[in-house]
């Protein structure tokens, strides 16, 4: 069964990082498109970051100076290093990736930065 699960998440104050990790298993197990999105309360969930077919990587504006996607693909393992963590990064975190055309994703972990 393809599954991907989140952790990481919790409270952290303004300044403060964060790494999150999303371990995928099943099927999706070595897919290479893996990549993070967000979603804030009463907002859509917008891209944050993640790796594209030919390895490169996409950031948001808002974090891409303070963000950083890597993944250990011996570990299926894809993370989300989150520094300089601004009130506005509070958001429920997902992951997600894509196999046979398919969308996949984790059931999210909570992030909170107090002012």
């Amino acid at each position: 069964q393809a599954q991907l699960v989140e952790s990481g998440g919790g409270l952290v104050q303004a300044g403060g990082s964060l790494r999150l990790s999303c371990v995928a298993s099943g099927r999706i197990r070595g897919v290479n498109l893996m990549g993070w999105y967000r979603q804030a309360p009463g907002k859509q969930r917008d891209l944050v970051a993640t790796f594209t077919g030919d390895g490169g990587t996409i950031y948001s504006d808002s974090v891409k100076d303070r963000f950083r996607i890597s993944r250990n693909r011996a570990r299926d393992t894809v993370y989300l290093q989150m520094n300089s963590l601004k009130p506005e990064d509070t958001a429920v975190y997902y992951c997600k990736t894509m196999f046979a055309g398919q969308d996949y994703w984790g059931r999210g972990t909570q992030v909170t930065v107090s002012a």
